[in-house]
């Protein structure tokens, strides 16, 4: 699969999120990468800033938090298209739920994790 066909997937996973959702998050970038760090080589997808639960009203918004979705150990995990699409779903969709803090143990029990 070529980046922009994943990217593309990436896409239509935040589509899938109500447009009342999106229009209230803030601040946030949802970025394609080949790799994740090296040591932890295995995540699919990570969210990196302050939560909306989190921000107070000292939160300046400054640079954006930042949801990455990494396309290698996507790619190595997903036996199919049709696993790989979904799996890009459920990792687009947990890692927006951190930025609405949700946490990890609440995702999971939704079939987010």
């Amino acid at each position: 699969m070529t980046r922009r066909e994943f990217e593309e997937h990436v896409a239509d996973a935040l589509d899938l999120i109500p447009p009342e959702l999106t229009q209230a998050m803030s601040n946030v970038v949802v970025l394609v990468e080949d790799e994740p760090p090296p040591d932890a080589p295995d995540l699919l997808g990570l969210y990196q800033g302050v939560s909306l639960t989190r921000r107070t009203s000292d939160y300046a918004g400054g640079l954006p938090d930042h949801i990455f979705i990494y396309m290698g150990p996507l790619l190595r995990y997903c036996r199919s298209e049709d696993e790989l699409v979904e799996e890009i779903a459920t990792t687009v969709v947990h890692e927006v739920g951190h930025h609405f803090g949700i946490s990890d143990h609440r995702l999971h029990e939704l079939g987010w994790g």
